[in-house]
């Protein structure tokens, strides 16, 4: 990929298949506002990190060149392990989504931390916030889902589309997985512009039936397994 980036008639080709309109392929570029819709979240070269929570636009007039050129140049620098969010969705059709009783939901972020050497990533507010965020703002404060709903999209439901049948719900003979929370102060704080914040109102999580936040305070207890899903094969 990055020697393609490099060569001039291979650039000329990526540019004018991002420009021309077509159907036969998935063109982000075609599906966002703009440069000014893509946000650099965490980059590898320690040069870079300047550029972290810069849009492609922003990036764009400081180098001095045109937002394609700049994600190409900065895919080169960065070797291609650069991460970005893109501003695509539409709220409407997010809230759509989510109302739907057979869709559950996911936080698809790397584990982070808001110190050490993970504090210095600039990542999407999902790795902190995501379900928290869905109990205050959908839960609470806009009601498109009941309590009870929104926990079995957490839990039940997807542990039952990975057939993961000793997990998942609270019931004598599971694994003691327990979060404890009061939804009425629950709420996210991480934001595009300041991520590594930690969500408010967590006060007890248990792994296996071991405290791992213990009144609002990790144990450093690590009793986690990796789960393994009925096509598994050592």
């Amino acid at each position: 990929m990055i020697e393609r980036l490099k060569d001039p008639a291979a650039r000329a080709r990526i540019r004018k298949d991002m420009q021309a309109h077509s159907t036969d392929w998935d063109n982000e570029w075609e599906e966002v506002p703009g440069p000014q819709s893509i946000l650099v979240s965490v980059v590898s070269d320690p040069k870079l990190l300047p550029l972290q929570g810069k849009t492609i636009d922003q990036i764009a007039n400081q180098w001095g060149k045109d937002p394609i050129d700049t994600i190409c140049d900065l895919l080169i620098q960065d070797r291609g392990y650069t991460y970005v969010a893109v501003f695509g969705m539409d709220e409407r059709d997010v809230a759509l989504a989510l109302e739907q009783p057979w869709v559950s939901i996911c936080n698809d972020s790397q584990g982070t931390a808001p110190d050490g050497r993970l504090g210095k990533e600039h990542p999407h507010p999902r790795a902190y916030g995501t379900f928290p965020r869905i109990l205050r703002k959908y839960v609470r404060e806009e009601k498109k889902l009941t309590l009870e709903e929104a926990i079995r999209k957490f839990a039940a439901l997807p542990a039952q589309k990975m057939r993961l049948g000793d997990r998942g719900v609270l019931k004598v003979g599971m694994w003691a997985d327990v979060v404890v929370f009061d939804p009425t102060t629950i709420a996210d704080r991480a934001t595009f512009e300041d991520p590594n914040q930690l969500s408010l109102g967590m006060q007890y999580v248990l792994v296996n039936g071991v405290p791992v936040i213990d009144a609002g305070k990790m144990t450093k207890a690590l009793p986690g397994e990796v789960l393994r899903g009925p096509g598994y094969h050592h």
